[in-house]
């Protein structure tokens, strides 16, 4: 993206509302973002990344980093295709909730009832594994079908799954313990179909990804899209420090539990919906208080830590309620993650294994969070402070550090952060090219001078009486 680009970029962020924490996301927090991203894609190792924020019925910010696929030298855009891996089961759980509405199942219903063939022996004393205990992932199943799909990547048929479900044993009795089950959203998969009547893919996409136009999503991997608009899948780093090219699968019969994919874009729209629906109520593919009840805690594990909705992960981060799932899976790992209290989200995903794309969320959610504890829409122009801004190194062993603007004053981030709002620290203006650091008590810390080459343009930044020149 040339500076221009951005430039005009950051111009439309500024004049987009968004409310979190009863405040507006600044042009700032997005800059801090999209430098820490560029960075960490580069110091992870990662092939591609692309992330999206969204609010109530806006995409208000997505980029993509890095590449698409690393040989063709495609890069990764918004529009890029992943695999969404078991973000599917959302999509899944709602086909379900919607034959729910219209009477044609029940969620206490047993799965025998609607799969005759289902006779998986269980655990004594076992209660009946019903379609809530599936959704809950409380019902004791194995966590998958009797086959080494994830080693070899070659997914199982229905037809083998059902030939070899008889074989298998459940776990633990039902409503024991949370136990993550791919069979079991899986077996949801067949319920459908054998309840509507229809294929799977044919009910979800008439009925949620039609209406809602999300056109780059299917429910399985578009073989001919793979390498251009379908991101490459890589693997985990080895000791060389190098990732290897996936090769492309279909997950067959295990559609329902893993097979979809879609893009950020589409992910934005689904996430929308979500909040539309819960903010006017009514019915759109589902009710609203059946999206309520799907986000609500359903399942509670006995170690108090792991809560479950219909189909959604549901935990606190900082005292925010927030409704989620994560996908992983050959070549891929991605995450949506919502608040529906204050209707954001956050979209990451990612063209390798062996990564963290909770970290990229944590990273978003707390520089956003920080900007609206120092209230950056108080920020008046100042634009003398775009003349230290940068990207600053040491000579000889030191790390990268980024500066860039913060409110009225300036922010200094080494490169690369865990997490760029613990990395950050605030400097403001006091004299001439000097500043001082502000303390995490609002007192006044040690003195930042930057100094000037002869033709007057910033070169270096001392600090401790040591100094990073400016690279970029």
């Amino acid at each position: 993206m040339t500076y221009r680009a951005f430039t005009f970029l950051l111009g439309i962020i500024l004049s987009v509302q968004l409310t979190f924490a009863q405040t507006t996301v600044s042009g700032d927090a997005i800059r801090l973002l999209d430098q820490w991203l560029e960075a960490q894609v580069d110091f992870d190792r990662l092939p591609g990344l692309t992330v999206g924020i969204v609010k109530n019925q806006e995409l208000i910010w997505s980029k993509g980093y890095g590449k698409a696929d690393v040989a063709k030298n495609i890069p990764v855009q918004p529009s890029t295709i992943f695999s969404i891996c078991s973000i599917s089961k959302l999509f899944t759980a709602t086909a379900i909730m919607k034959l729910r509405d219209e009477g044609k199942l029940q969620l206490d219903d047993e799965v025998s009832k609607h799969l005759s063939w289902f006779t998986i022996k269980q655990q004594q004393d076992s209660g009946p594994i019903t379609i809530r205990t599936l959704l809950t992932h409380s019902s004791g199943l194995p966590q998958e079908p009797d086959f080494a799909h994830w080693t070899e990547s070659t997914f199982p048929t229905k037809e083998q799954i059902i030939e070899k479900i008889s074989g298998q044993e459940t776990l633990y009795p039902t409503s024991t313990y949370f136990h993550y089950s791919n069979l079991g959203i899986t077996l949801l998969g067949f319920i459908i179909e054998q309840v509507s009547g229809v294929s799977f893919d044919t009910y979800v996409t008439d009925n949620i990804l039609k209406p809602l136009r999300m056109n780059d999503t299917r429910t399985t991997f578009p073989e001919n899209l793979w390498r251009e608009k379908m991101a490459t899948g890589y693997s985990e780093l080895n000791r060389k420090g190098e990732r290897k090219m996936v090769d492309k699968f279909q997950s067959k019969g295990m559609a329902a539990s893993v097979g979809f994919t879609s893009n950020t874009d589409d992910l934005a729209r689904f996430a929308s919906w979500q909040f539309r629906l819960l903010e006017h109520g009514g019915k759109e593919i589902i009710k609203a208080s059946t999206l309520k009840e799907m986000q609500q805690v359903q399942y509670m594990d006995p170690n108090w830590k792991t809560s479950r909705g219909l189909g959604f992960n549901i935990a606190q981060y900082d005292g925010k309620t927030f409704v989620s799932h994560g996908g992983y899976c050959p070549g891929y790992q991605t995450l949506l993650m919502e608040n529906p209290k204050d209707k954001i989200a956050f979209i990451i995903m990612i063209n390798a294994v062996g990564t963290d794309p909770y970290k990229y969320f944590h990273g978003m959610r707390s520089v956003l969070s920080k900007a609206c504890e120092d209230d950056l829409t108080e920020k008046k122009e100042n634009q003398k402070l775009e003349e230290y801004c940068g990207l600053y190194r040491d000579q000889l062993w030191g790390s990268e550090m980024v500066i860039t603007p913060w409110g009225n004053y300036l922010a200094m981030v080494t490169l690369p952060c865990e997490n760029p709002k613990h990395a950050l620290t605030i400097i403001k203006p006091v004299t001439g090219d000097t500043f001082i650091r502000i303390r995490e008590d609002g007192e006044n810390g040690d003195p930042i001078t930057f100094e000037r080459d002869k033709a007057g343009k910033v070169q270096k930044v001392w600090r401790h009486s040591n100094y990073r020149v400016k690279v970029k």
